[in-house]
């Protein structure tokens, strides 16, 4: 299958394309339940690009279309620190590009570029269990349900992959 996507790690000039999708009350409803306010969206923002420097590989991305270079979501593949073994995989898009089974394309891009780091032995994702769209691309992907929890306030399900 050609591939439609490529990842590129978000730089400080790219938060009016994070704040599309934050700031999307469809696509956060099974993510906070809520879109992001403005000065929320700063302060994360912050957080993901100090988590981003923490190792070459690892961090959040763009989403970007390969024929259009338009930006269409992002995707995180993230460690706690440099060092770490395991690493946290997630994804959010525009909603005018759900459906269409580029989830998939992302998770199989992020578990590719884990594999590549021989330091990771394991990917964990944290959905909400109604979101059955996102459960089915992980299960697909090779992920196993651990636990059904309420984190934050909020449902959770955590799965993870060895790897």
């Amino acid at each position: 299958m050609e591939k439609r996507i490529y990842l590129e790690k978000f730089t400080s000039m790219d938060f009016d394309n994070y704040y599309k999708l934050v700031g999307n009350e469809k696509v956060m409803a099974m993510i906070t339940e809520r879109a992001i306010p403005l000065d929320e969206a700063l302060e994360n923002y912050n957080l993901i690009l100090n988590n981003s420097k923490l190792h070459n590989s690892f961090g959040n991305f763009k989403v970007m279309d390969i024929s259009t270079n338009k930006f269409i979501g992002s995707a995180l593949l993230k460690v706690k620190e440099p060092s770490s073994t395991e690493a946290e995989l997630g994804y959010m898009l525009l909603p005018d590009y759900w459906g269409k089974g580029i989830g998939n394309e992302v998770a199989k891009l992020l578990i590719e570029k884990a594999r590549a780091e021989k330091q990771i032995n394991k990917i964990t994702a944290i959905i909400d269990p109604n979101n059955i769209a996102s459960r089915k691309i992980l299960i697909n992907s090779g992920f196993i349900s651990d636990m059904v929890c309420e984190i934050d306030g909020l449902p959770g399900e955590i799965l993870s992959m060895k790897i």
